[in-house]
Parts: C-alpha cells; structure tokens; sequence
C-alpha cells in the first residue's frame, strides 16, 4: 500500500526487512525486557521523527519491521516466531486475526486518547471488531481511479466515472491495477453490481473472468508504483488509495507538470478501508504497546504522521487543528455519509480465502 523506507530508531537499530511476495519479514530479538517494543507496520506510514521522540519520552527502546501486504503480515504473526507488540492491519485482516483468537484485548485505561478518535470511525470499526475491544484506527480512506486528463484527451477517451471504464479497448497499455486479490476483485465484483465481500463462487468466477478479459488491456499489476508511474505520465489510468492525492498534487505543482492528474471515486461504489493497531495475543510487551497506541492518538502527534503520510486520519483532535483548505479537500477527507454503495472489506473465512487465492492465480498465469 506504501512505497517502502527503512527506518532506523533513534538508539540506532535498523528496521529488519525482506520485502515481496515469499520473502521472510522481521528478525527482532526476542527480548522480554519492560524496555522494549517491537513493532510491525506498512512501509513509510510513520513519521520518522515521531519514533524518536516516543523513545525519547518513555525510554522505550523501538525496534521497527515492515511489511508489504496484509497477506504478507498474517503468516508471521500467525507463526509467531517473531514476538511483535504492536501491528497495523487493514480491517478485514484484522478480523481475520481476531477469529483466530491471534489478538489481545486492549486495556483501554492505558489508551485515555482513545477519546481524540472520531466516533464515526469506532463506529466503522464494528464492521470488523464489533464491541471494539481490540483495535484502534490509525488511518482510512477510499479506492478509486486516478487518471491524466492530458493523456485521455490524447486517446479519445473520456474521464473515467466507473470501473467498467477500466475494460474500454482504447485504454490497451494505459492501465495500472492494484497488485492485490481483494482490491483486483473488488474492482471486477462492483463493476458487475456484486459485493466487493461476495461468498458467491458463481459471482466469483464471473469476476475472474472478467479481470482475464481485462488483462491484455493493464500495463502492469503494481501496488507502491501507482503514484509515481502516473506522476512520470507512464499510464492514463490507474487504481489507487485516496491516501496518495495529496502527495500526487504537491508533486504535480512542484513539478509544473503539463496535464493534471484527477481522481474519481466509481459510480458502483467502492472500497472504504480502515488501518488500526492491533496487539498480537503473544506480545511480550502489551503495556508499552498500549502507551505506543494512546502516543499515536495524541493530536499533535496524528498531525505530524499525517504531513507526513498524506492518508487521512480519523483523529478528529487532528482535523480541528489542520487548515480549513485542508479540511475542505474532499479528495483526501472525502464525507463518508455522501459514499454511495462503499464497503468496508470483510474476512469471509479460510475456505472462501482460498477461493479468491486460487482464482487470483489464474488471472496472473492466464
């Protein structure tokens, strides 16, 4: 979901990661002591700065791990051969994690700026933590379309408004898809009028076949590329996380690009996805993960992640301190109640999983 950094923490120790689809991820020590605490998160989603000064405030010594994928995450701590304290899923995973008992409660008398999160998000948590108990957002956001109106012009083509727009011929080498199983077929499934969390092996192969058809059409299957690829002008269009926009127009500006870049949320409606923190069920340091959580949530600390990782945040003591041009940027902080048929992903279980795996696979050997 982001282009990954390797960070270093403030004592020194460098964040340990293989990257990619098979690669081994984190190699912390296993340590018990009340000084430590081992994190795992998505690449360049943390303000560098605010590692430092946690330590530096709690004495808390950070050793720091990434990852890619949500698919990539869930076998490491399912494994549990690294002892990580604190992780940052997406919601569907994170549900995932929970039924299979892979989480700890959250002792929220140790997280008092649970407060600073805007209700609406806890409530969109319940999609996949319903009594909240063992999560907290950290950031959310949409899918939509990113395209180059210089370029569509070029080819004939005219703005994107759905996803069936993605399928048009005259688009053969011009399109970047998310390198992902659910964010390809959520595309496939809204585009057909299905849920992007249908169980429906009919529906399912429907998609399939449909992402098939469509791949001679797709420059590249790509995940972190999107932004950049669109910004060097490589592609007319491409899927992406609202998250990137604000970086995308700084970017265009500073580089006085010649065409703009737009982003559109589809008319079959989308995917409104929620990244949160988590405990692992064998963490060895749930106190200091807790104060790591309650840190996070503070609003000037939220602020300065959020400058930093352009993805809203769903801290409303944040909000209230960004500049009104900011808040009224409805392609970051889009109203959640003027979505039309967006969904929240949901884990559907180990075999359906599987389905969507093996289907996946087909696609990208067709």
């Amino acid at each position: 979901m982001k282009k990954t950094l390797l960070i270093l923490s403030a004592a020194g120790l460098s964040a340990m990661l293989l990257a990619g689809c098979g690669g081994q991820t984190g190699s912390a020590s296993q340590g018990s002591g009340s000084s430590e605490l081992y994190v795992y998160n998505w690449g360049e989603y943390i303000d560098e700065s605010v590692i430092e000064e946690f330590e530096e405030e709690t004495g808390i010594t950070v050793v720091y791990d990434l990852f890619e994928t949500n698919e990539e995450m869930y076998p490491i701590i399912e494994a549990g051969a690294v002892s990580y304290d604190v992780v940052c899923p997406s919601d569907y995973m994170i549900q995932k994690m929970r039924k299979n008992n892979l989480l700890a409660e959250i002792n929220f008398d140790n997280v008092p700026n649970i407060s600073q999160i805007d209700p609406a998000y806890m409530e969109m948590s319940k999609a996949f933590d319903p009594e909240n108990k063992y999560s907290v957002p950290y950031c959310w956001g949409t899918v939509g379309i990113l395209y180059n109106t210089k370029r569509l012009e070029e080819l004939g083509v005219e703005p994107p408004s759905k996803w069936a727009d993605l399928w048009d011929e005259r688009l053969s080498g011009e399109i970047l898809m998310q390198d992902s199983v659910r964010d390809a077929f959520m595309v496939a499934l809204k585009k057909d009028g299905f849920s992007m969390n249908s169980t429906s092996v009919e529906e399912l192969q429907q998609a399939k076949q449909a992402l098939v058809e469509q791949k001679p059409l797709v420059q590249a299957y790509v995940i972190d590329q999107v932004r950049d690829k669109m910004i060097g002008g490589e592609a007319a269009v491409g899927v992406i996380y609202s998250g990137e926009m604000l970086y995308i127009q700084e970017e265009a500006a500073n580089l006085g690009l010649d065409y703009t870049l737009e982003y559109v949320l589809p008319e079959e409606g989308t995917n409104l996805w929620l990244d949160s923190w988590v405990i692992p069920a064998n963490a060895k340091n749930k106190e200091n993960a807790e104060k790591w959580i309650d840190f996070l949530c503070r609003p000037e600390i939220a602020k300065k992640n959020f400058e930093y990782i352009t993805y809203p945040t769903p801290n409303k003591g944040t909000f209230d301190l960004l500049d009104e041009e900011l808040q009224n940027n409805k392609t970051v902080f889009p109203d959640t109640d003027t979505l039309v048929n967006c969904e929240v992903f949901e884990y559907m279980g180990d075999e359906t999983d599987a389905i969507y795996n093996d289907l996946w696979k087909e696609v990208k050997s067709n």
